[in-house]
């Protein structure tokens, strides 16, 4: 039994497959914790040779009680090898260690978003089992988001997509099937939910510069419309949670909008696309007089 770790947990983890993590980064260490939480042993976490790059998978192995390695020293001896690692990184990384160990049995996993479990061919070749398996969530340095309640879109070889699926309900997120030939668009998908979202809202902070607000300040006055829309849309759905001049089709203070924005060129580009947007998919009255002033 593992120290400090009571005896239930460690026979509740006893029953599960050890697993190896290949990457140590923010999404592979939000990623280890959750399955020790969840049960799971984490045998390794696997990193490339550079100082930097071991620094940080001897912090996250201490944290998960794994064994840091150089990929070069990896063993691999877990029933499952999970890539956390960049997407133009994982077909590289594969090939790396595929001599480090019998793949037979195997189920090797990745996480991105963009690719299909053929970027690791080279280690179904070699016998494993594998599957792409990716969270839609954000993960940053200097945030660890729980995975209670996350999506994990699956695809994948059926007998690593069912392992895959047993480890994310472990988890407690919600596995769901994602076919190859969608991929790419369901992580166009992800980019409009997070990293677009975050520079609109930087462009909502030049905006609230050039109205005379410090951008320091911004973020907090900003807070509370934003969790109240976000609060809306939740409950009630885009088409509901939709208000402001587009919706009331006030043409006068769309056109004011427009004029003022001048001054924040690449907001009002933002603006102009994202009314665009509004015009086609959500309610709104005057809609012609609308579309005319929005296509200048």
């Amino acid at each position: 039994m593992l120290p400090g770790v009571p005896e239930s947990v460690s026979k509740k983890r006893a029953k599960k497959p050890r697993i190896a993590i290949v990457g140590a980064g923010n999404l592979a260490s939000a990623l280890a914790v959750a399955l020790r939480e969840a049960g799971y042993g984490i045998e390794e976490i696997v990193s490339r040779r550079r100082p930097a790059s071991l620094r940080l998978a001897r912090r996250l192995a201490s944290s998960v009680g794994a064994s840091a390695v150089a990929t070069a020293g990896a063993e691999l001896r877990a029933q499952v090898v999970w890539f956390c690692v960049p997407d133009r990184a994982i077909a590289d990384a594969a090939n790396g260690i595929k001599e480090a160990t019998d793949w037979t049995g195997k189920v090797v996993l990745h996480s991105s978003g963009a690719l299909t479990s053929d970027d690791l061919a080279t280690l179904r070749r070699c016998g494993a089992a594998v599957a792409s398996v990716h969270p839609l969530m954000t993960f940053v340095r200097g945030s660890r988001p729980p995975l209670v309640g996350v999506p994990f879109a699956i695809e994948g070889d059926p007998g690593a997509a069912r392992a895959a699926r047993t480890i994310v309900l472990n988890l407690r997120g919600l596995p769901f099937v994602i076919r190859k030939r969608h991929k790419k668009v369901y992580h166009a998908w992800g980019m409009f939910l997070s990293p677009l979202f975050t520079a609109l809202l930087s462009a909502s902070e030049r905006v609230a510069v050039a109205a005379g607000v410090p951008r320091s300040a911004a973020k907090e006055r900003m807070l509370p419309i934003l969790r109240q829309t976000l609060a809306n849309y939740a409950a009630l759905g885009a088409p509901q949670s939709f208000s402001g001049p587009i919706a009331r089709g006030d043409v006068d203070t769309v056109r004011k909008h427009l004029k003022a924005l001048r001054a924040v060129p690449e907001a009002r580009e933002v603006y102009l696309a994202l009314a665009r947007s509004a015009l086609r998919d959500l309610p709104a009255k005057n809609r012609a007089a609308l579309e005319k002033i929005l296509k200048r």
